[in-house]
């Protein structure tokens, strides 16, 4: 049920490979979930800028005029990259509220998947293999990813159910298992100000997070708050700025497998996931304990 691939680089000089290397870890988890994909780069980022990743439902929409008309309502430029149904949208940091504002009041078919001075995410209903090869993973480069292949359990096959989840700038979440409480817990989050897209539990998760450290947790508290208060079975790969986490529930029954060497840190469902990848032979491979927090960051 589902499968996670994450990929840290500590070597910047592999830095233009992370794309290739994600797109064969993605492309293994196919048969974990073929429903749908996405993946969360985190590349390149200007300081004072955020990307807005915007995602239109209807074919060969006018990404180039909504650029224009954002350019008008921000008071400058705002150049875009377009990656077939999806456009990164780089606005003032300081614009960006009024950006969101224009694009969520459109009567047109498109909607802000996430925003972060570094992050985009990418995310469709298809095979993984077919999602990376549609948004061109594999020519992507960065510092770290994680990425994502559905087998629907409790939620409908949509593009909207399809993870890497954000609910926070440059946070992301991906999530294999299920959570028994995400109802109740949608409830409380929704008075404490977060609003929900769909009836996914992983939302459920990622908003939990983000409302956790918006009360002053760091990403590694709010994780372990979690296991008091998320109920369920869950493996959670979790996107900064500056690194990525990883938390399983304490019985820690959705698999998991992690490798490290002096070049990265890489996560898997499987280990086939992790076997193409350059030095495996050589990496520290071990399965990550129940109930854990680990954690790895550049600055």
């Amino acid at each position: 049920m589902c499968g996670i691939v994450g990929l840290f680089l500590k070597n910047k000089a592999l830095e233009p490979k992370l794309g290739s290397m994600m797109a064969g870890m993605l492309a293994t988890m196919c048969d974990r979930g073929p429903d749908s994909a996405g993946f969360a780069v985190y590349g390149a980022g200007d300081r004072g800028h955020v990307k807005l990743t915007v995602r239109a439902t209807s074919p060969n929409y006018d990404f180039a005029n909504l650029a224009t008309r954002l350019s008008e309502t921000v008071g400058s430029p705002v150049p875009v990259e377009i990656r077939e149904s999806h456009g990164v949208f780089t606005v003032p940091e300081g614009a960006e509220q009024a950006a969101r504002q224009f694009v969520e009041a459109l009567d047109e078919d498109v909607k802000i998947v996430s925003s972060g001075t570094r992050m985009e995410i990418y995310k469709e209903v298809g095979r993984p293999d077919a999602v990376a090869k549609r948004f061109h993973l594999e020519q992507m480069s960065g510092s770290h990813g994680i990425a994502h292949t559905r087998m629907a359990t409790e939620s409908a096959v949509t593009t909207n159910g399809a993870h890497p989840f954000s609910t926070g700038r440059d946070q992301c979440l991906v999530h294999n298992g299920s959570l028994s409480n995400h109802n109740a817990l949608r409830r409380q989050l929704k008075r404490n100000g977060l609003s929900f897209e769909t009836d996914n539990d992983t939302e459920v998760a990622a908003g939990y997070l983000t409302w956790r450290i918006s009360q002053g947790d760091s990403l590694g508290d709010a994780l372990k708050h979690s296991l008091a208060d998320l109920d369920g079975f869950h493996t959670f790969v979790v996107g900064t700025e500056d690194g990525f986490g990883v938390l399983r529930d304490p019985i820690a029954c959705k698999p998991a497998v992690m490798a490290e060497t002096d070049d990265y840190v890489a996560f898997g469902s499987e280990y086939r996931a992790l076997a193409s990848l350059p030095g495996i032979d050589k990496a520290h491979v071990w399965e990550p304990k129940p109930a854990t927090v680990y954690f790895w960051e550049r600055h």
